[in-house]
């Protein structure tokens, strides 16, 4: 992949990007929600498309994108598409972070002046006829100066302007950017779903359910092939409670051994995603109990990921804390549930 084919400091190699997927798998009644107040004149002028990351999010905006102009404006669906996969279409405008002005990298963040650019594009006149449109990819990176710049044309945007938010930590975001904006909630695609997006090939299942519904990671999986650290790490985490300690030092070693690689940075994702489903599970369990200690676990756990990053920490060392607090939590409250 050349240097002029990267749009996203993230983007993976051999992947579509979103704009250039020209159909979304998954999502269909969000789309059809806003499709809805787009013909009852009643679409919002911004909307929040908050989820998982890698579920499709930015690809469902691009594909609203397309779709709105084809029914607002005087062009067909075919020319919109090769110019919004080309990064040309008069009125969308994407914010991302963009590359650093030494060619080196990207910015850490959504700038303030790439923001305030924006704003003085979206009040000139529109290229094409019918709406024009923004997409922020993702509203997350935005630092707090960028994101109050952002709320300003939020709260007046221009007529006929449609602001597409993608999130993925909707949480951490301005609670007045949150109420300028309508939320649409997406979940994780089923396993059938993740499937036809990655297309079948070798170690199509494998990838499919580390995916856990989220078809970049499925992606991620496919390009690692057969990771045995990540192939321990997933049967480990089927059963924490149960498990020997020798297990999870063996699960430690491996991951450690490749700490500087792709499959670590795709194990630490799967312990926090372990983590964060036991959240959820607690939270609608009603154990106070059990949710106190996975909140506790998740908090430790980045905490335990930055320090290690930060101040260079033995990383298998910060693995077996890691693991030995996971498995604590399971026989405390996973295993009196089963009982």
């Amino acid at each position: 992949m050349s240097d002029d084919d990267i749009r996203e400091p993230d983007q993976l190699d051999g992947v579509l990007l979103p704009e250039s997927r020209t159909s979304v798998i998954g999502h269909a009644a969000a789309r059809e929600n806003i499709m809805a107040a787009l013909d009852a004149s009643r679409l919002p002028g911004g909307i929040l498309l908050h989820g998982p990351r890698g579920i499709g999010k930015a690809t469902l905006a691009f594909d609203i994108a397309r779709e709105v102009f084809a029914r607002t404006g005087d062009e067909s669906r075919e020319h919109i598409a090769a110019q919004l996969t080309a990064g040309s279409y008069p009125n969308l405008q994407v914010l991302r972070k963009s590359p650093r002005d030494t060619g080196k990298g990207y910015y850490t963040a959504i700038r303030v002046e790439e923001v305030r650019g924006l704003i003085g594009e979206s009040r000139m006149t529109r290229g094409r006829a019918g709406f024009r449109i923004v997409i922020v990819d993702a509203i997350d990176d935005c630092n707090p100066s960028s994101a109050n710049a952002l709320l300003k044309i939020l709260e007046e945007p221009p007529p006929e302007t449609l602001f597409l938010l993608v999130s993925h930590r909707p949480g951490g975001l301005l609670p007045t950017i949150k109420s300028r904006c309508h939320s649409v909630a997406l979940r994780p695609l089923s396993d059938d779903q993740v499937r036809q997006v990655l297309g079948e090939q070798p170690g199509i299942d494998a990838a499919v359910e580390l995916a856990a519904g989220r078809p970049r990671r499925g992606f991620e999986a496919l390009a690692l092939g057969d990771d045995k650290a990540l192939t321990a790490l997933q049967g480990w985490l089927r059963a924490p409670a149960t498990s020997n300690p020798a297990a999870y030092l063996a699960v430690a070693d491996l991951m450690a051994a490749g700490k500087e690689g792709a499959g670590f940075a795709f194990g630490r994702e799967m312990l926090l995603d372990w983590i964060a489903a036991e959240a959820r599970a607690a939270a609608q369990s009603a154990g106070k109990p059990r949710l106190a200690s996975a909140t506790a676990l998740w908090e430790k756990a980045n905490a335990q990921f930055a320090d290690a990053e930060e101040y260079n920490l033995d990383v298998r060392q910060t693995l077996i804390s890691l693991f030995d607090a996971i498995r604590r939590h399971a026989q405390s409250h996973l295993l009196a549930e089963v009982r």
